[in-house]
């Protein structure tokens, strides 16, 4: 896919002033366009894990997530039901037999799409997010018990920066049935994305070339094993039935050169972060004279710390090292997205307002705390959008008002 030069901002709804869809997301859509934004991006829209929060971490790949309703008593007709479970055929009744309620999906679909609808019209796309697993016990493994793999659980293997790896737990796909079933599954999943986001980012790319494997009942995640993915063949049948895919691979951390081949192949952008290229290697993929243009340049995200916060926990030598303004930093970095030869750069709204470690959205290998910041009703200035125009436009990003 071809990504025209532009920028965005990251923000979960979660992180509005009320946490919902009502007059704050219309306002934050207006901010958005105030400063020459083309897109929005946001986490998973799914319902969140229940003891931690996490939108990553969902009871259903397909269903939206009720807690972002404004109005979660807003009347539903019969016939709006109706239309609904013809449209959502495939998934609809798996959740409602697991206990979501057909009433609220109707009242997501209506909210969201009022929302998405005002953001087209100002010029703003949506930016969504794709986790590649599911949640242990969600309504897609019930629905679909056949198409996961017994035995074994997600992870990831040991670094640098976990010694014991990194013990997700979620199922795994059983990819032999998955290809068997013409892989229905996951046309139906990317369908349903984009009826909800314009692009949207398939997280843990890499785990579609291969992924690690836990035996269950495991305290750590040493003792996985490599195992194959789907590769090439998944996305082709997938685009045989939608489409070619507005998607942007999650190609972080240790990456390899077959997942590489394979992002070229199938023609998708890839990310580079720019708090990623501290220190002094410059072969680092994430500085700005290595960005490729076919990729999307963040700031951080949603996994980082603020920059601001990033910023006060590097040495005295790698803040002289980074160039970076001392008197401001997050919007230096900022600028730095901008100007990346990058198609697309996003910044979190933490950072254009310059806030510290105390917004931060989510600390990994944490269970607790994450995923609850939200910013002020009075943090979207004229100002602040007016100074994000002017670097957007001189960026290339945008054109002038």
């Amino acid at each position: 896919m071809n990504l025209p030069r532009a920028s965005g901002i990251l923000l979960h709804p979660t992180s509005l002033p009320n946490g919902v869809l009502d007059d704050h997301a219309y306002r934050f859509v207006d901010f958005l366009a105030d400063a020459g934004q083309s897109w929005w991006q946001v986490l998973p829209l799914g319902p969140p894990e229940g003891l931690t929060g996490s939108p990553y971490m969902s009871p259903s790949a397909f269903a939206g997530s009720p807690a972002l309703l404004a109005d979660p008593e807003a009347p539903v007709t019969q016939e709006e039901a109706g239309a609904f479970r013809k449209r959502q055929s495939y998934w609809i009744d798996d959740w409602v037999a697991y206990g979501g309620s057909l009433e609220d999906q109707v009242r997501f679909e209506r909210e969201w799409q009022a929302l998405r609808g005002y953001a087209a019209e100002r010029g703003v796309r949506i930016f969504g997010d794709m986790p590649i697993y599911v949640a242990n016990g969600s309504a897609d493994v019930a629905a679909h018990p056949k198409l996961f793999q017994q035995g074994a659980v997600a992870g990831v293997p040991p670094d640098s920066f976990a010694k014991t790896g990194q013990l997700w737990g979620n199922p795994l796909y059983d990819w032999t049935a998955m290809r068997a079933d013409g892989y229905r599954w996951w046309i139906e999943r990317f369908r349903r994305a984009f009826e909800l986001v314009d692009l949207t980012r398939v997280d843990h790319f890499r785990g579609f070339v291969a992924y690690w494997a836990v035996p269950a009942g495991n305290a750590t995640a040493v003792e996985g094993k490599w195992r194959r993915g789907p590769g090439a063949d998944l996305f082709h049948a997938i685009e045989r039935e939608l489409g070619p895919l507005p998607v942007v691979a999650e190609d972080l951390g240790v990456i390899t050169e077959p997942v590489v081949r394979l992002r070229r192949e199938l023609g998708y952008p890839g990310m580079v972060v720019l708090q990623f290229g501290a220190g002094r290697d410059p072969t680092n993929p994430h500085l700005p004279a290595n960005h490729e243009e076919h990729s999307v340049a963040y700031t951080g995200t949603h996994d980082n710390n603020t920059t601001r916060g990033w910023w006060e926990s590097l040495s005295d030598d790698d803040r002289a090292w980074s160039e970076l303004d001392p008197d401001d930093p997050a919007w230096s970095l900022l600028a730095a997205a901008w100007g990346s030869r990058a198609a697309l750069a996003i910044a979190p709204l933490q950072d254009v307002l310059d806030l510290g470690n105390e917004a931060r959205m989510n600390l990994p290998g944490t269970n607790h705390g994450n995923w609850q910041w939200r910013y002020g009703p009075d943090a979207l200035t004229r100002e602040r959008a007016e100074r994000l125009r002017a670097l957007t436009v001189s960026a290339g990003r945008v054109r002038s008002a």
